[in-house]
Formats: C-alpha cells, sequence, structure tokens
C-alpha cells in the first residue's frame, strides 16, 4: 500500500484503491478487445481516406 500511495501521489487509501480499480477496469476491456486481433476483416481504401483529409 506505501508503494502505491508513494507511485501515484496519493494521500489517502482510498483514493489509491480507486484508482487501482479503474485500472483493472481499463486492462479488462483492453484484453476484451485484443481478442478481435486478426479476426476483424477491413474494408476500405485507406489511401483515399488519406487525401478526404
Amino acid at each position: 500500500m506505501e508503494m502505491a500511495l508513494k507511485a501515484g501521489g496519493f494521500k489517502p487509501k482510498r483514493e489509491a484503491v480507486e484508482e487501482g480499480l479503474r485500472l483493472l477496469i481499463r486492462l479488462k476491456y483492453q484484453e476484451e478487445i485484443r481478442k478481435f486481433r486478426g479476426k476483424l476483416r477491413w474494408e476500405g481504401d485507406l489511401e483515399k481516406m488519406r487525401l478526404d483529409s
């Protein structure tokens, strides 16, 4: 807990715990998204999209 408080610059322990939980949720969402890697088919023209901007 001391390391987390110091690393995050948190004062109350509650802030450190809440930030840890937010990080855990973000990592789980990223894990779910990574399951799609290589499984989605791209349909489009990147070159045309670049020129349209």
